[in-house]
């Protein structure tokens, strides 16, 4: 209770709610707290975008609204997702052999995968202040439904919404806003407006982070996906920001923006070499 207190003296505490964890019950006291987010122009704003991947824990693009990256970094877990993969082929062995439920083994399996996402959420959180971010930049995803493939089992496990829900909290605490675009075709279409790229056999990569564009360059996929994350937020947002006419001859001379889906980090700076024209 002098915890409690203690990290209340500047919230609000409210209602306890009892939660049972392992054989024991514990009463939950959420605190209220008032947080004043970001107003910055969107033409002043640094921003954060987040690719949360299957290969990669997170890739993450810091940039600006002229298209400038600078920074990038990504994450890798490499023993979590040895040890996550490890969990998975036991229980589907104990599966192949008529043992449908192992309790155990899906508690271990939860609990790394819980440690993957905090260790994610708190990497992008502390990637967002060392560059004082104004916006974390997500793809709105979905993985509800059947899953079907080899991965199956290891996308199931995927918890982005939760790594997301983590980031929003923290982030809101620190002032900075959470935005989320259409994945489709993020991580389809190369950055440099080349046209879509190829990966795996398609393109001989042994990896299947890489990718191909069609011009011959080898990039980071979840990098290149990152950046189109970061400048699909800045076109819907500048657009936004301007009158209809503005935003009309923009989309005349830049037609490229009309269809969000295929925009890329080159229709970014195509559309500020525009904007500039029209301002001088």
């Amino acid at each position: 209770m002098d915890y409690i207190t203690r990290r209340g003296a500047s919230s609000k505490i409210c209602a306890p709610t009892l939660q049972k964890r392992g054989h024991e019950w514990f009463l939950d006291y959420p605190l209220e707290e008032n947080a004043e987010l970001s107003d910055t122009n969107i033409f002043n704003q640094t921003i954060v975008a987040v690719d949360l991947g299957i290969n990669s824990a997170a890739a993450i693009s810091v940039m600006q609204s002229d298209g400038t990256v600078i920074g990038r970094k990504i994450l890798k877990l490499p023993k979590e997702y040895d040890s996550l993969n490890h969990s998975i082929n036991r229980i589907k062995k104990a599966q192949q052999n008529g043992n449908h439920r192992t309790p155990r083994l899906w508690a271990k399996a939860d609990g790394i995968n819980d440690k993957i996402s905090v260790e994610t959420a708190c990497f992008i959180i502390d990637v967002a202040i060392q560059y004082e971010a104004d916006v974390i930049v997500f793809e709105h995803l979905d993985t509800q439904g059947k899953k079907s493939g080899s991965k199956k089992q290891r996308l199931h496990m995927w918890r982005n919404r939760y790594v997301q829900a983590m980031v929003e909290h923290k982030a809101h605490r620190l002032g900075m806003r959470i935005s989320h675009v259409n994945p489709y075709g993020t991580s389809l279409y190369a950055y440099d407006g080349s046209g879509i790229v190829l990966r795996g056999k398609e393109a001989k990569l042994k990896s299947y982070s890489l990718c191909k564009f069609q011009n011959g360059k080898c990039y980071n996929c979840d990098l290149s996906a990152s950046y189109n994350i970061g400048s699909r937020y800045y076109i819907r947002e500048i657009l936004k920001s301007l009158p209809a006419r503005e935003r009309l001859e923009l989309e005349a001379k830049v037609p490229q923006v009309t269809k969000r889906t295929t925009c890329t980090l080159s229709t970014l700076i195509n559309l500020n070499a525009e904007l500039a024209t029209m301002v001088s």
